[in-house]
């Protein structure tokens, strides 16, 4: 069984962690991990998604993690609904996995219209549908309408703004310690460069993992990350044609995707690359804290 509620999309942040902490009677988590990466449906290598799954929950069970995601099961959500559904058939340790989706994507949302109610929902989804069922994996949804069907965008700032709000938490009052925020980058499309670069350009900052091996967003990033010291007229040419290529882009769109990819570069001390090939290390919050610390 899940909890869910429908907000609108400009609801306040301390009213939404007020339910949470109240209604929901969620602790408040000792860090967040913010999933972000494609939504269309990838395949993971099975190597891969073991890898990606174990550190994931491993990351999650050992701090009392929060894990954000958009919700619904597709891309690299469904690989998180996976590893979640894999880690509560085996133990008891129940982890808290929020999907923050748009209301107006959500398919079969009318079995959920009702007040303090509790309903079946159907989580087969329709290939000829434009909408995406929720993905059953997680405890909580958060439900953001702004009127839209059928297009995301609704929950982006809502998801943005109530992060931040747990992040300003005093969780540690005597080191006056706020709630660490991670993101976390698996495989993505073109907008998950910019997500990067608003997560680098918080104050304070929120340190990225992006794992390496996954794909498009995440494998252009890394290549970036790997020869931007060399830099140079060849590594730009390359990652423009690299950028043309994955995202089908022409020269001109591949050229302002390449801009915002340079300016994370220039923070790159806050950003962690984890090779999917071999085990993910996953220390997250210890990440959060040394990165926020040193800055």
């Amino acid at each position: 069984k899940a909890m869910y509620i429908r907000v609108s999309y400009d609801s306040k942040p301390d009213s939404l962690l007020h339910l949470m902490v109240k209604e929901w009677q969620l602790e408040l988590p000792k860090l967040l991990i913010s999933v972000h990466g494609g939504l269309q449906n990838f395949e993971m290598q099975p190597k891969l998604k073991q890898v990606f799954g174990k550190g994931l929950i491993k990351a999650a069970m050992t701090t009392g993690a929060w894990i954000f995601t958009g919700g619904v099961s597709t891309g690299v959500i469904r690989h998180v609904g996976d590893a979640l559904k894999d880690h509560s058939s085996k133990s008891r340790g129940r982890i808290c996995a929020i999907g923050i989706a748009p209301w107006g994507i959500v398919e079969n949302k009318e079995d959920l219209i009702g007040k303090d109610v509790t309903k079946p929902y159907q989580t087969m989804s329709n290939p000829l549908s434009k909408l995406s069922v929720l993905n059953s994996s997680h405890t909580h949804f958060i439900l953001a309408d702004n009127g839209t069907l059928g297009k995301y965008g609704a929950e982006v700032k809502l998801r943005r703004q109530l992060e931040k709000h747990i992040s300003l938490q005093k969780i540690n009052t005597r080191l006056g310690q706020g709630v660490p925020v991670v993101a976390l980058i698996v495989e993505g499309g073109p907008n998950v460069i910019t997500i990067v670069l608003e997560c680098l350009r918080e104050e304070p900052p929120v340190p990225v993992v992006v794992c390496d091996g996954s794909g498009r967003a995440s494998d252009i990033m890394s290549f970036a990350h790997k020869y931007s010291e060399e830099g140079g007229e060849s590594l730009r040419d390359q990652l423009l044609v690299t950028i043309q290529k994955t995202f089908n882009y022409s020269r001109n769109q591949a050229h302002q995707l390449l801009v915002v990819l340079m300016e994370c570069m220039k923070k790159k001390e806050l950003v962690r690359y984890e090779n999917m090939n071999e085990t993910i290390r996953f220390s997250m919050q210890q990440d959060a804290i040394n990165i926020l610390g040193s800055n």
